[in-house]
């Protein structure tokens, strides 16, 4: 145990790993909040073809030597995220045809892409780091971190501003604009934030592993409890937890970033399920 703490006191006396878990719990808390949202709306995966499309962005921005990708990347995303919002609705091409469209197109164009022109020595190793999560958590600059700190900030506080219009257009939209709430823009905005919080959540977990950060949260919280409010203070606490477990256990053991915060994240899903059960 001694042995443990000392690690971790030396680990931390580092400013790139203090860093990490301040962004790392900053990035969970937004994806809890909104991921209540997604998984009520039946659009869970939704992350999942947004952070293709970020991937695919990504590519661009790095084949056209961007200096800061998130210029290129965030608005992409955003734009992605209120076509998929808008394609839901569409008769022509439902939601579910027109996200597998999204996440296979954006993903083999992104990977095609940095083949073709690539950047580095290493594409496969690059691809594998932005699909799977990579050490890029671990090397966050100043700028980095107060960038995610005020976009985190404003997400949250979009969220508490506007709880009751949100809770009223996630159960149920039909009553809530006969109600006068309109709700097209409290979607595009829903739509939007997700897109904010994809892109973030991308140098924490990586692409192919946001859809869990979204909802492996709200699915534990619902396991115990039944109110809209008790699930989503419950799945900020979870999410916030095992983010904060994840990275502290990659940091211990060497392993990476993502992959580890997931799976305290299912654990803490079993526990979840056990608990409910008993």
């Amino acid at each position: 145990m001694n042995t443990v703490l000392s690690s971790l006191q030396y680990y931390f006396s580092f400013p790139f790993v203090r860093y990490a878990l301040l962004v790392g719990v900053l990035i969970a808390l937004c994806s809890s909040l909104f991921g209540v949202i997604l998984v009520l709306r039946r659009f869970s995966f939704i992350g999942d073809g947004l952070s293709h499309a970020a991937f695919g962005a990504l590519a661009v921005a790095t084949v056209a030597g961007v200096s800061n990708p998130l210029y290129v990347v965030l608005p992409v995303t955003a734009v992605m995220a209120v076509l998929l919002l808008k394609a839901g609705r569409n008769r022509k091409v439902k939601g579910d045809a027109a996200l597998a469209m999204v996440s296979v197109g954006a993903l083999a164009i992104g990977y095609l892409l940095l083949n073709v022109f690539p950047s580095s020595a290493n594409v496969s190793g690059d691809v594998c780091g932005t699909l799977f999560g990579a050490t890029s958590i671990l090397t966050l600059s100043d700028f980095d971190v107060k960038v995610c700190a005020v976009l985190a900030a404003i997400v949250i506080l979009l969220f508490v501003l506007f709880y009751n219009r949100i809770f009223a257009v996630t159960f149920d939209e039909s009553f809530a604009e006969g109600t006068g709430i309109r709700t097209e823009i409290y979607n595009t905005v829903i739509a939007v934030i997700t897109a904010v919080i994809i892109v973030l959540a991308m140098n924490l977990v990586g692409s192919l592993l946001i859809s869990a950060l979204i909802v492996f949260p709200a699915l534990s919280a619902m396991r115990v409890f039944k109110s809209f409010r008790s699930v989503v203070i419950c799945s900020a606490v979870v999410s916030v937890v095992c983010a904060a477990v994840g990275i502290i256990a990659s940091v211990l053991m060497s392993t990476p970033v993502g992959p580890t915060i997931v799976v305290a994240n299912i654990l803490c899903f079993i526990g979840f399920s056990l608990i409910r059960k008993s």
